[in-house]
């Protein structure tokens, strides 16, 4: 289905006689390979030609190893790969790479880079913790009606999460906490179904961590709203809806309340994992990781006193596509 994206930028008056670009961005995530195909109709639409998502799981045993596994690092530049080359099937002009905590955390960065470019002949960009905050902003606010006032933006990834305080368009604050999914699932989730003793150890660290490490900027006063993206929201938005295949048409925009969370946190808590991966529009690669997911979540709707969050389907594909479309 062809889908149009409206973005916030500006161009330079040649645009019009540009060719049309056909782009294409990859994102390499401690968790996810994600993939966005578009072609620029306009000087404020796209329209997407395609968009996939694959688990690979790069960050696996990396807080414990400091490096990226061979294993781990040969299932990625796989599925790069044949990311890339569907991009080439499609046209694209560009195809652009980042990569975010898990590259830029591991020991042996220079390793995955390299095979990467042998076997596509493209370089990655690895992007700071700082820049993944500011892209993902550009990007998960496309579509979405901006709160008033202050108002945050929480990106729960694989391998880090990012925090954004803005007014308006602006970002005031950016920052990103080593608290991903992957490494709180490898050191603290271990008993099938969920151990409830064992969740209270996970929610208390997490809570003990936000409280320590967001910068006083966000509790200068009251957050008029905030606005959640990445894998843990999105899925949560379509559980929630009862949904039987992801629709992201559906997740735009969806408002996530706190109870309803905690009522997706008992229900899947009480499923075993082999059930938990079964359910439609969570995929048995983040059967695991939504129960930390949900853990980051709930401390922080908790830490700002909100009821809600904004889901946006959007992210850091759509914010590297914005970042270089500026640039034209």
């Amino acid at each position: 289905m062809e889908t149009r994206s409206r973005f916030e930028s500006s161009f330079p008056s040649n645009f019009s006689r540009l060719s049309v670009p056909c782009l294409a961005t990859i994102d390499l995530g401690t968790n996810t390979v994600r993939l966005l195909v578009v072609e620029v109709t306009d000087r404020s639409h796209w329209r997407v030609l395609q968009q996939d998502q694959a688990i690979t799981r790069l960050g696996e045993g990396l807080t414990r190893n400091g490096v990226l596994s061979e294993i781990a690092i040969a299932r990625t530049v796989f599925q790069v790969t044949a990311f890339c080359q569907r991009a080439e099937q499609l046209g694209a002009n560009e195809i652009l790479l980042v990569a975010t905590s898990a590259v830029r955390e591991a020991q042996n960065q220079a390793t995955i880079l390299q095979e990467i470019h042998a076997a596509t002949g493209r370089t990655a960009r690895v992007i700071s913790g700082e820049e993944e905050a500011r892209l993902t902003f550009l990007g998960a606010r496309i579509g979405l009606a901006v709160p008033t006032g202050h108002w945050a933006l929480i990106d729960i990834g694989g391998g880090s999460t990012e925090f954004i305080l803005a007014e308006q368009d602006t970002i005031r604050t950016a920052i990103s906490l080593q608290l991903g999914v992957v490494p709180l699932t490898e050191a603290l989730v271990r008993a099938d179904p969920v151990d409830w003793t064992e969740y209270a150890t996970l929610s208390a660290h997490i809570e003990t961590r936000l409280a320590r490490e967001i910068s006083q900027d966000f509790f200068a006063g009251p957050l008029s709203g905030m606005i959640g993206t990445a894998g843990t929201v999105t899925a949560l938005a379509a559980l929630d809806q009862g949904l039987e295949a992801y629709l992201p048409e559906r997740v735009q925009g969806y408002q996530l309340r706190r109870h309803r969370v905690e009522k997706l946190l008992a229900f899947l808590g009480s499923l075993r994992l082999d059930a938990r991966a079964h359910l439609p529009c969570l995929e048995p690669g983040r059967a695991d990781l939504i129960i930390p997911g949900i853990a980051i979540c709930v401390a922080t709707m908790k830490l700002f006193n909100l009821e809600y969050l904004t889901v946006s389907d959007y992210g850091l594909r759509e914010g590297v596509l914005v970042e270089r479309l500026r640039a034209l």
